[in-house]
């Protein structure tokens, strides 16, 4: 019997050729706390079924980390679509958004859904995940598996699978149910005890453990707010006739890409203006009006334009960005892993920036610094700023929201807006594309563009941003007098030709490999499309460069 050897915590194994991840950890349901969703073998992620082969380095991948979550949602999904189709023959599911620690859906069984319909869906699924029922992978040739999923009147997963570009495709079946998943599942149902179906008008909320809650639900909280600014995007895409990848390449490949990009520019036009005009008819009130987002939201850009739409109305606005009042890089404060922490509040220097704010609601000039990036610095250029009390003032960056930021102006004077990337556009009706993966991608474009960054570099930061942004942004977003989401339903088609060399830069030596190889087979599902009408003034210029505001 031919084996391999397995590095695991430290310690060599013998084991078999051909033994499952699975077998190596150990990793049956309810058998680790939290529980492991796949592994590392190499530098490469696989699930528990994967077989090695050959001598190897062994990583479990639990729900601390962003894979094992991904792993854990996917296979929930296929479940709760399994379990909907078996309680209600012929209905469709669609997966749409992230809200409330969860996955916002819909279930279209002919009439408005009620609780009870869920509830039968729910037990259904439970049942499921009970019997520990096999989630089995098999190779399907191309061709098959476009009319398998036309036949089964599922047209948005045949169009997305069109423009793949291999001879075959990796379909997972659960019971009597198959289905396409973009990335790896779960070897069978019982791992997935952990989660709520809750009814969530017109749809479903389905929620799971998270990185930070991996071995229960986390609590529940209502983002109302959110959700309204989700349901605005919709409607969006259905102005736009775009809403997931299939229907954007097939606009871009019938030559109607750069209408899509003049209609979804126009749209975000015509929400600057209203929050323009929000702000217009309160001016007497309202003193500060504070931008606030997660990374890569393009707040600069925004901020910019809602200055404008400002001074249409009659407002003379003026602006202070919060990165202008970051610490030395030198002294920037450390997580608890000993890296620099970029997001955190201390990152900026608050007596600087409050010192200025109020020496200029006093009517004082003052001379403004401007955050060097490439040197890691503040410098001043001798840009001296004075208002006067009719003008307010636009202050950008991660903590707007933050009342401690401005402790000294009195809450009623302020007026918040937060802002982010939060794409509506899908792969298909089961497969979502996540938030952050639209902003990781800006932030790789744009650091290589401006912040001497290469793609290494950003990947490596990304988890602390996104640490950062869990406990100094989110937690304040309901907060916000008004959303505005910046993502432009075009964008990632065109950020494509800017992302991958990046990506294809970075050596599989390193941890941060098997990151970008997910974030490039990503990519590859769009069509590219050219930039050269993407006004000066877009958001999405702050990433790709070429932006009237610099």
């Amino acid at each position: 019997m031919e084996t391999v050897r397995v590095e695991l915590n430290g310690e060599t194994k013998v084991v078999p050729k051909g033994t499952t991840v699975q077998e190596i950890l150990g990793a049956w349901p309810g058998q680790s706390h939290p529980q492991i969703m796949a592994a590392m073998v190499g530098k490469d992620l696989r699930e528990l079924s994967y077989r090695v082969t050959e001598d190897t380095v062994v990583k479990p991948v639990d729900l601390t980390h962003a894979d094992g979550v991904r792993i854990y949602s996917r296979s929930l999904i296929m479940v709760m679509i399994r379990a909907a189709k078996e309680v209600f023959p012929g209905c469709q599911v669609r997966i749409m958004y992230s809200l409330s620690k969860g996955l916002y859906g819909e279930l279209y069984i002919g009439r408005p859904v009620m609780e009870k319909d869920l509830r039968l869906v729910e037990e259904r699924m439970r049942a499921i995940i009970a019997a520990d029922e096999k989630i089995e992978k098999q190779k399907m040739p191309l061709e098959e598996a476009i009319r398998l999923f036309k036949a089964e009147g599922l047209t948005d997963k045949a169009q997305l699978l069109s423009y793949k570009q291999t001879q075959e495709v990796s379909i997972y079946r659960c019971g009597d149910y198959y289905d396409y998943y973009y990335g790896y599942m779960l070897p069978s149902t019982g791992f997935l005890k952990e989660f709520e179906l809750l009814f969530h008008l017109p749809g479903f909320l389905l929620r799971y453990p998270s990185q930070t809650s991996p071995e229960k639900v986390p609590p529940y909280v209502e983002q109302r707010k959110l959700s309204q600014i989700f349901y605005e995007y919709e409607k969006w895409g259905e102005v736009l006739e775009v809403n997931d990848i299939g229907s954007l390449n097939r606009m871009i490949e019938a030559g109607k890409g750069h209408e899509l990009i003049r209609l979804a520019e126009a749209l975000q036009e015509k929400k600057i203006a209203h929050i323009a005009d929000e702000i217009t008819r309160d001016r007497e009130r309202i003193r500060l009006v504070m931008i606030a987002g997660p990374s890569s939201s393009g707040k600069t850009t925004f901020t910019q334009r809602l200055a404008i739409q400002l001074r249409v109305n009659g407002v003379r606005p003026v602006s202070l960005s919060l990165d202008d009042y970051f610490v030395s890089r030198n002294r920037t404060p450390r997580n608890e892993k000993g890296e620099p922490d970029f997001e955190a509040l201390e990152a900026i220097d608050l007596d600087l920036f409050n010192e200025q704010l109020a020496d200029l609601i006093m009517g004082k000039k003052v001379e403004i610094p401007r955050f060097n990036f490439m040197k890691g610095e503040r410098e001043y250029r001798g840009e001296v700023l004075q208002i006067k009390p009719d003008q307010p003032i636009l202050i950008e960056g991660i903590h707007g929201l933050n009342e401690k930021l401005t402790q000294s102006v009195p809450k009623d004077r302020k007026f918040k807006v937060y802002i982010s990337a939060l794409t509506q556009l899908n792969m298909d009706n089961h497969n979502r594309i996540p938030t952050t993966d639209n902003r990781l991608i800006r932030r790789i474009v744009r650091d290589s563009q401006f912040r001497g960054h290469d793609a290494l570099m950003t990947l490596r930061l990304w988890p602390a941003v996104r640490q950062g942004e869990e406990k100094n942004i989110f937690p304040f977003q309901e907060e916000a007098d008004i959303m505005f989401n910046s993502a432009l339903i075009y964008e990632l088609a065109i950020l494509k030709k800017y992302v991958e060399p990046l990506l294809q830069a970075i050596p599989p030596e390193v941890s941060e490999y098997a990151e970008a190889k997910r974030l490039l087979k990503f990519t590859a599902y769009f069509l590219p499309l050219d930039e050269t009408e993407v006004p000066s003034n877009s958001i999405l210029r702050e990433f790709i460069g070429g932006s009237c505001f610099v």
